[in-house]
Formats: structure tokens, C-alpha cells, sequence
């Protein structure tokens, strides 16, 4: 090899090490700018999905795995996740409900209210409970969190009869009919669950300025798990 090869090859060399590195930075801002590191994310299940997919959540689907479930983006749910909390803040704290007919987001729900000063309709959603105005416990709030439109889907209907806006958590196997903004996550996973309603509702909290940005909540994700005995648990 010549002198001006090994000097080309040397420089070329330095050049990939320098690109490489350019990469590592590009890779740490990135993480740096999700709301948790993005392996307690992983960890947590939050990108897992269903074997099925909809058309309308192909935009999060990252990729399918060879065991063929599909994988929701981190990234994007993070990003929803902000937009969704810049949107809730705009409203009063009561007139906020937040509804959870499976067994799993009911305890996330209950510690997302407590947290925020929202509504928590937990358990079977009672028909006519936002569109019937004779009866007696109907409430009325100005915005609807729902933590699946396919169990929360009496909850989904009447809040648009009503037109009261939808923020949902949709899996890989969710239509957004009724939806105005989603937040594309694994909506059946215990800890994927308690993760991202404690997420939401420090975010909540940071965007109504009650929160300093570098402060966590005073609750910890794992008082937003749901605690289920055994016999209890989802198949």
C-alpha cells in the first residue's frame, strides 16, 4: 500500500469514527428528550402491541416482531403524551373525567385523579351517565380520557353525542372512530398502564405550572400499579 493510500484509508477511518460518534450524540439528545429513559419504557411493555393491527395506527407501528406482534413507537408516544397533557391542562381539574372498564387501568385511573383533581368513572360505565340528562348521577365534563375505546366503548359513544373531546390510549388493535387524540401505548399491561397515567399526570401537573419540570410526582409508578390478586388477573 502507498503513502497516499494509507493516508486516505487513515482519514477515511477517522472520518467513520467521527460520524460514529456524530451518531452517539444524535442518540443521547434523543433520549434525553423522552419523559423516562427509554429502557424503563421497554421495560415497562409500553411499545408492545397485539398481533392485529388497524389501519387507522399503522402511523405508530414501528415494527412487527417475529412472533408477530407489533410494535408501537416510543418516540411518538412520548410525543402524544406531551401534546395530551398540553391539551388537558387548558381545562378546570373537575371537569375532567377519566373512565376504566378494565381490571388493570382502574387503580392507574384512580391515582391519575387523585394526582390531577380529575373524575374517575371506574368499572362498568352506567349508560346515559353523559347523554341523559334525567338521570340523577350524570355527570358533565368537558373532556374524556378513556384507557381503551374498545372496553370504554359506551363512554367513547355517548361523549361524542355529547361533544366532549376523547383522549384515548390506543393499542395496535384500536379504531380512533370517535377519537380526537390518541396516545398510542399498550393499553392492556398492567405496568405499561401504571407507567403511562403517572407519566400523563406529572405532565398534567408540569404544563399547569404545579410542577416544576425537574420534580416528580410524589407518588411513585408503582403506587399507580394496579395491586390484583391472583385469581383476579386478566387472561
Amino acid at each position: 500500500m502507498s503513502e497516499d493510500e494509507e493516508i486516505n484509508e487513515t482519514k477515511a477511518k477517522e472520518e467513520e469514527k467521527e460520524e460514529e460518534k456524530t451518531e452517539g450524540e444524535i442518540a443521547v439528545v434523543a433520549e434525553e428528550e423522552l419523559l423516562l429513559p427509554r429502557d424503563v419504557l421497554l421495560s415497562a411493555g409500553i411499545h408492545i402491541g397485539t398481533r392485529m393491527k388497524t389501519g387507522d395506527t399503522e402511523q405508530f407501528i414501528y415494527r412487527v416482531r417475529p412472533d408477530g406482534l407489533f410494535v408501537l413507537d416510543v418516540k411518538k408516544t412520548d410525543d402524544r403524551i406531551r401534546v395530551a397533557a398540553k391539551f388537558l391542562a387548558r381545562f378546570e381539574p373537575a371537569k375532567i373525567a377519566a373512565t376504566a372498564a378494565r381490571l388493570y387501568a382502574q387503580e392507574p385511573v384512580r391515582k391519575f385523579c387523585e394526582v390531577t383533581g380529575a373524575n374517575p368513572v371506574v368499572g362498568r360505565f352506567i349508560p346515559g351517565l353523559l347523554s341523559n340528562p334525567l338521570y340523577p348521577n350524570r355527570i358533565e365534563p368537558e373532556v374524556l380520557i378513556v384507557s381503551d375505546p374498545r372496553a370504554d366503548f359506551q363512554a367513547v359513544k355517548e361523549a361524542s353525542s355529547v361533544g366532549i373531546p376523547v383522549v384515548a390510549l390506543c393499542s395496535t388493535d384500536n379504531e380512533f372512530s370517535g377519537v380526537d387524540l390518541v396516545i398510542p401505548t399498550n393499553n392492556k399491561g398492567r405496568r405499561a398502564l401504571s407507567v403511562i397515567y403517572w407519566l400523563l399526570a406529572r405532565q398534567v401537573l408540569r404544563e399547569r405550572g404545579e410542577l416544576p419540570p425537574d420534580k416528580d410526582l410524589p407518588l411513585t409508578i408503582e403506587d399507580f400499579e394496579a395491586k390484583i390478586a391472583k385469581e383476579e388477573e386478566e387472561t
